[in-house]
């Protein structure tokens, strides 16, 4: 067989135009995700502006429970994950677990990002509970109301974690869901209402929590709807990403957190 060197374009400017093929020009984000979750990937690629791409390792959550959580933040596979994560050219390293990062409160959520900082060198670490607090002061939120899917304990410490951070609790609500696919099944339309119904006029702002909780495609809904910030574990998330990575790098559409952040041309 003959081999035929590539042809090479004589000129410049004689290439057909390409498509977008979910480059991360901009920014690369590297996840740390539950196993069985499917939501916060969904959301996060549904609020990315073309160059701005997420690249997930995961981890095993056995159950929706104080237990299950435990178990799985105690396994030996957060660090292959956080390893296998960093292991690509990535800009900031996010752990996608809302309650596995709140759940012992402020200074274990702070020791996880240490922890993970150790593993691996170099990318921007937070996670979806630093995000939040971060999220909440972008808005200048005081007092909160909070929605979240979770089993009382849980929830009960998503109360305690927003209230140690200066966000007293005013009005809440839980699901009572401990199947981590029933979260994701959760119709947008249910969400809504949960939201709505855990509004109080104390309240400065919204904080729906849980990364397999449908939530981004409500936001705007939500906020026109109560005249209020409404910020989300998922959208908190990659904004904060983005603000670590310094770029504008999200789509229109997706709540007041984002004013500054929108990509110029990003609309669908």
């Amino acid at each position: 067989m003959t081999a035929v060197a590539s042809q090479v374009p004589s000129q410049a400017g004689t290439y057909p135009r390409f498509r977008y093929d979910g480059s991360g020009s901009l920014a690369r984000i590297g996840l740390i995700y539950i196993a069985s979750s499917v939501v916060m990937e969904e959301e996060m690629w549904a609020m990315s502006a073309e160059g701005v791409s997420t690249h997930t390792a995961r981890i095993k959550l056995p159950k929706v429970t104080i237990q299950g959580i435990e178990e799985m933040m105690n396994a030996p596979e957060l660090e292959t994950a956080a390893r296998m994560a960093g292991a690509a050219p990535i800009d900031v390293l996010l752990f996608g677990g809302t309650s596995a990062s709140f759940l012992h409160g402020t200074a274990y959520d702070k020791a996880l990002i240490e922890k993970i900082r150790q593993w691996v060198p170099g990318p921007k670490v937070t996670t979806a509970s630093t995000a939040t607090l971060a999220a909440l002061k972008k808005v200048g939120a005081g007092k909160v109301a909070l929605a979240t899917p979770y089993l009382p304990e849980i929830h009960e410490r998503a109360i305690r974690f927003l209230e140690e951070n200066g966000h007293s609790v005013v009005k809440s609500g839980y699901l009572s869901i401990s199947d981590d696919h029933a979260l994701a099944e959760v119709t947008i339309e249910e969400v809504y209402d949960h939201v709505l119904s855990v509004d109080h006029p104390d309240a400065s702002a919204i904080f729906v929590s849980c990364t397999n909780f449908r939530t981004v495609g409500a936001i705007e809904a939500l906020e026109d709807r109560l005249g209020k910030p409404v910020i989300s574990a998922n959208q908190a998330s990659f904004w904060h990403c983005l603000e670590l990575a310094g770029v504008s790098g999200a789509r229109p559409g997706y709540g007041c957190l984002f004013k500054g952040y929108i990509r110029e041309g990003s609309e669908r």
